[in-house]
């Protein structure tokens, strides 16, 4: 038993000495630059300033209105990929053995890039030549194709800046259901037919439960994902028109690079990853606690 414990610990060992150098060194590091001064132009003239940089930070309005922004674009595109990729998943799962080539078909968006779908839907979404305003035009909906401003309105940016999130891992959504669908025992939804429940009655009571914990690897996974956007919203915006699209991953960003203050930068940085963390937990304990499942 001894020598398994030392062979499963030597097979361990490559992974945990990549992670200690690829993730713990990095993260320590964020939380020691956030407590000093750091000019990055001349990193090695650092002054302790305590918790001077979080006072900052937590006292900024511009890091506030990118915190609710993060939060609104993880709320919007997070529940449109759990609505249309539950969705697909309940019909795939419908099909069965002749959904394969439409699953196929389905994750095509997710092999895609993030900077090539940012800029394929910057295109797309293009107020004049765009093809979505053509083609809403085109059906009547708009009278022009300039009426509607995806990207330079303030008031829907934040929004549009979204589809393309959820156009590619709504797919991503679907599989991960989908897989948990496949594990429901079908004597229990056999039963519940029989007892005469009805279809949405079985998914309330059955489906649904038995799906806790894939709900929850989706919730932390795709939250977490969502709410540090970067790249998906840069190609299209660079956080604009002022502002009104920059989320807290993009301020962090502008901090670091255009204005050269690291221990800010560090310090919004080490709030968000607490902050994600403690929403991950929480998540966790809400949804997929085996406390929840007695």
């Amino acid at each position: 038993m001894k020598a398994e414990r030392r062979f499963a610990y030597l097979m361990m060992a490559p992974a945990c000495l990549f992670l200690l150098l690829l993730v713990a060194y990095p993260v320590l590091l964020l939380v020691y630059n956030s407590f000093f001064d750091v000019p990055l132009i001349d990193p090695s003239r650092r002054e302790f300033i305590g918790l001077g940089n979080y006072i900052d930070v937590l006292q900024s309005s511009r890091v506030r209105e990118s915190a609710g922004r993060t939060l609104r674009y993880t709320a919007f595109a997070l529940s449109f990929e759990m609505l249309f990729g539950f969705g697909a998943a309940l019909i795939f799962s419908a099909l069965g053995r002749r959904s394969k080539w439409h699953r196929t078909i389905f994750t095509l968006p997710l092999m895609i890039p993030p900077i090539v779908a940012g800029l394929l839907w910057r295109f797309l979404l293009a107020q004049n030549t765009g093809l979505v305003n053509n083609f809403l035009a085109a059906i009547g909906i708009i009278d022009s194709p300039s009426d509607i401003a995806w990207l330079s309105d303030p008031a829907i940016v934040l929004y549009a800046v979204a589809l393309p999130d959820i156009w590619i891992t709504t797919s991503f959504v679907a599989l991960i259901v989908y897989a948990g669908l496949q594990n429901i025992p079908q004597d229990q939804i056999e039963a519940a037919k029989i007892d005469g429940a009805s279809a949405i009655r079985r998914f309330w009571h059955i489906t649904l439960p038995t799906l806790r914990p894939v709900i929850a690897v989706v919730l932390i996974i795709r939250g977490v994902d969502a709410a540090k956007t970067f790249d998906l919203i840069w190609i299209q915006t660079q956080g604009g028109p002022r502002f009104q699209s920059e989320v807290l991953s993009m301020n962090i960003y502008q901090r670091m690079v255009r204005y050269g203050d690291l221990g800010e930068a560090s310090a919004s940085a080490t709030l968000f990853t607490i902050v994600m963390v403690i929403i991950a937990v929480i998540a966790y304990k809400k949804i997929w606690s085996p406390d929840n499942e007695k």
